[in-house]
């Protein structure tokens, strides 16, 4: 009987010894849960940090690539600017060049001028002396234009020359008036190219060539008239072009300057 309150009490301790240790067995086991929350809580911030780490490291490669295609397209784009560049100062290089070329032909247009005229008149004074009055008022129109600047009467001057060189590659024939031995005709005038100057009076008895070695016209005998006749119809269009047997105006070895 005496023992029995000391098994109690034993019993009490045990009991207090066994809930003393369910406390601190729960204590802990808070603990540990907490830890593992916390634990959790840090992996999740630092994935966090992690994916943010990784989405500003892509952000800075997309934009590094953007950077480099756009430092390539400048250098595509600077070459290509140098090369217009380049050309463009060549081309204003040239332009200049032109320019003060403009500036000196300028200056020497009035003397071109006048030059083309003198040579023109003196080619129509010693040339074949059809249509010169028609052919000398060409000539001097150009240098009386008024309101006309050096480069309009210059252009003129150039078409009085092709209208010169024109000259020789044509058969022509018209009615014109004749002065010869102090009187004065009407008489048909044949011309081919700037060999041959003819006349022949409208009944057809009377005709001539120029000879432009003596200045002056020699008469044609019937033969001559003949193909004199014929030559005026084919400059009209009324026969067909054929071979005429006439003499010439100038000889072979006479000297006739250059022609226009």
């Amino acid at each position: 009987m005496l023992n029995r309150p000391f098994f109690a009490l034993r019993g009490c301790w045990l009991a207090g010894v066994l809930a003393s240790s369910a406390l601190m067995a729960s204590d802990q086991a808070v603990a540990q849960a907490a830890q593992s929350v916390q634990a959790q809580q840090t992996q999740a911030a630092l994935q966090e940090q992690i994916d943010a780490a990784d989405e500003q490291t892509r952000s800075q490669l997309e934009e590094l690539r953007r950077l480099e295609r756009e430092s390539q397209q400048l250098t595509i784009d600077n070459a290509s600017l140098a090369g217009r560049l380049a050309s463009e100062a060549e081309r204003q290089q040239r332009l200049a060049t032109a320019l003060d070329t403009l500036e000196e032909t300028r200056a020497a247009l009035p003397v071109i001028e006048q030059n083309m005229s003198e040579q023109l008149s003196q080619w129509i004074e010693s040339d074949l002396p059809f249509l010169r009055d028609e052919r000398l008022a060409r000539a001097e129109r150009q240098q009386d234009e008024q309101g006309a600047d050096t480069i309009e009467r210059i252009g003129g001057l150039l078409e009085a020359w092709r209208v010169e060189l024109n000259y020789g590659r044509e058969i022509d024939s018209w009615r014109g008036r004749l002065q010869q031995d102090g009187r004065e005709r009407e008489v048909d005038f044949l011309r081919i190219g700037r060999i041959g100057f003819y006349y022949l009076t409208p009944d057809g008895r009377e005709g001539g060539v120029w000879n432009a070695e003596d200045a002056a016209w020699q008469a044609l005998d019937d033969s001559y008239l003949r193909e004199v006749r014929n030559g005026l119809r084919m400059a009209e269009d009324q026969r067909a072009p054929d071979l005429l047997t006439l003499p010439l105006s100038i000889s072979a070895s006479e000297p006739r300057g250059e022609q226009p």
